[in-house]
């Protein structure tokens, strides 16, 4: 609502100012205060068509129109110097009105009609080889400018409209971890759609062009926290199904520790921090600092995972099967788990396993012949094939309920990353009665997620100070998992996917590589293309 208030607000001061700056363009001042006139007046008085007023009602176009309308606009009345062009883009009403109350500012004419005008007389002059009057009008040349603002502007633009379409259409992103392996590979790189599942408006605006949330080669973050605006979600272009792949923001890394291994959420640690330190010795020293960084939520990392549950599910993981609403849900076909082969000597063909596409890297060696893998059914089968002797068990899962999704020991014992749940999918508009359960599962949710203060002393529960037995969801809420089951940190681990967090839709892959070089096979392989 704040983008749009500011949005309207801008066009309201925008139109003041026109009503103040026709008048100089021999312009009826009313005209600048009547939505669409004033546009139309204003192409006319800058040299463009009138039709292309109507361009401005072309999402994402228009801001390019616009900006160059704006230029031009100054540039009519004799303002050439970079300054004045940039503050025309920036905010066009303050550069207006500037104008309209400079007594020495005078409207030129059109600035479009009279610079090609210009080109065109110095083209005709170069071509009839009139060498005095060609060198005469490169030397007065109004709109010539140096190489070095050439370049600038160049870089300028170039940067701006990288950022832009970064922004709000499509991004590019490489998959750094192996939790959707066989379907999409570490080393695939992907462009995402911003567009598919709704645009969502920047909340950091103030931010190092071009960079998510880290700056490279120092220590630091690459945005500053304020100013911010709040949370707005165009209508998006199709909803988000079952078995979607989606990329979102981490929705638990909003205070997270940052080794160069990886971030690590606050809770993450102080639940198993002597684990975690053991292979990160950087984040022993984080730790014993308090270097703790808070993240907002269009700044907290990027994630890809396969939408496995919508809003109004029931899921349940019975066994390593997913089902949904009670019914087994469908399976990607590189579904992977991880196995533990013995292989007697001699028998392990590592050129075969590479071909297969099993990462020779991503093979464990137990000793005594004792492998670990992460294999999909088809792998599973291959690596049988290496020998008749060849035994191969997928790994039994034990319960780990202070690592896993809601981290309560008490209340879910006996959940494991195989067997787990049943558990609802939160959905936007309905309510839920309040239990000791409930507030287990749904508390980050109500608080961390929908900005709720809530309090459970004595056996009463209280949200916002008021006493409660039921809540109501204000979004709606996903659930994400790697089609690498044994291998992906993912709901299981930290919970729901808030739908103010999801980020877009994987297209397409546009170049793949491994240790081996380039994945030729993989280039332009449809992101979805996973079932």
């Amino acid at each position: 609502m704040t983008v749009l208030i500011f949005f309207i607000v801008s066009y309201i001061l925008l139109s003041i100012s026109l009503y103040f700056l026709f008048p100089k363009l021999g312009i009826e001042a009313t005209k600048g205060l009547i939505p669409g006139v004033n546009f139309i007046e204003w192409t006319k008085a800058v040299g463009r068509p009138t039709w292309h007023a109507a361009l401005l009602l072309l999402p994402i176009i228009n801001f390019f129109v616009f900006a160059g309308m704006c230029v031009e606009m100054v540039r009519s009345f004799g303002k050439y110097k970079f300054g004045d062009s940039a503050l025309a883009v920036i905010y066009a009403p303050i550069a207006f009105f500037k104008l309209a109350k400079d007594d020495k500012a005078a409207y030129g004419g059109p600035s479009v009609t009279q610079e090609l005008a210009y080109a065109k007389e110095l083209a005709e002059a170069k071509s009839a080889g009139n060498d005095r009057k060609y060198k005469k009008l490169v030397e007065n040349n109004p709109y010539k400018k140096s190489q070095g603002r050439e370049w600038i502007e160049s870089i300028v633009f170039a940067v701006f409209a990288a950022a832009f379409i970064r922004m709000f259409l499509i991004e590019a992103y490489v998959i750094p971890t192996p939790s959707m392996e066989g379907s999409l590979n570490v080393g695939d790189y992907l462009f995402v759609s911003k567009a598919h599942y709704g645009i969502r408006t920047p909340m950091t605006v103030a931010m190092f062009p071009l960079l998510h949330n880290r700056m490279p080669f120092i220590d630091a973050e690459s945005y500053l926290k304020k100013p911010s605006l709040p949370y707005y979600r165009l209508p998006a272009i199709e909803s988000i199904d079952r078995n979607d792949p989606i990329v979102f923001n981490w929705p638990v890394g909003d205070s997270v520790f940052v080794t160069k291994k990886r971030p690590y959420t606050v809770n993450q640690v102080n639940r198993d921090a002597a684990a975690f330190e053991r292979t990160d010795a950087e984040l022993r020293k984080k730790r014993k600092n308090k270097d703790i960084i808070t993240r907002p939520i269009d700044k907290k990392d990027h994630y890809i995972k396969r939408c496995v549950a919508v809003p109004g599910d029931s899921l349940q993981i019975i066994g390593g099967q997913i089902h949904i609403n009670g019914q087994p849900g469908n399976n990607p076909e590189h579904l992977q788990f991880f196995y533990q082969a013995l292989i007697p000597q001699g028998n392990i063909n590592f050129k075969k396993l590479d071909e297969w596409g099993i990462d020779s890297e991503d093979i464990i060696d137990y000793g005594n012949n004792v492998y670990g893998m992460f294999l999909d059914a088809a792998q599973v089968e291959k690596v049988k094939s290496l020998g008749a002797s060849i035994s191969i068990q997928k790994k039994v899962s034990k319960a780990e309920p202070g690592k896993l999704y809601p981290h309560s020991p008490t209340l879910f014992r006996d959940w494991t990353v195989d067997d787990f749940g049943p558990i609802w999918i939160p959905k936007k508009g309905e309510t839920i009665q309040l239990t000791k359960e409930n507030i287990a599962l749904y508390r980050q949710c109500i608080e961390k997620y929908e900005l709720n203060t809530m309090s459970t002393k004595a056996g009463k529960v209280t949200i916002n100070g008021e006493p409660a037995s039921e809540y109501t969801f204000k979004q709606d809420y996903f659930w994400a998992m790697g089609d690498n089951r044994h291998n992906s940190e993912d709901s299981r681990a930290w919970g729901f996917v808030p739908h103010d967090h999801i980020v877009g839709k994987p297209l397409f892959i546009w170049f793949s590589k491994d240790q081996g070089g380039i994945n030729w096979d993989r280039i332009f392989k449809s992101a979805n293309d996973m079932n």
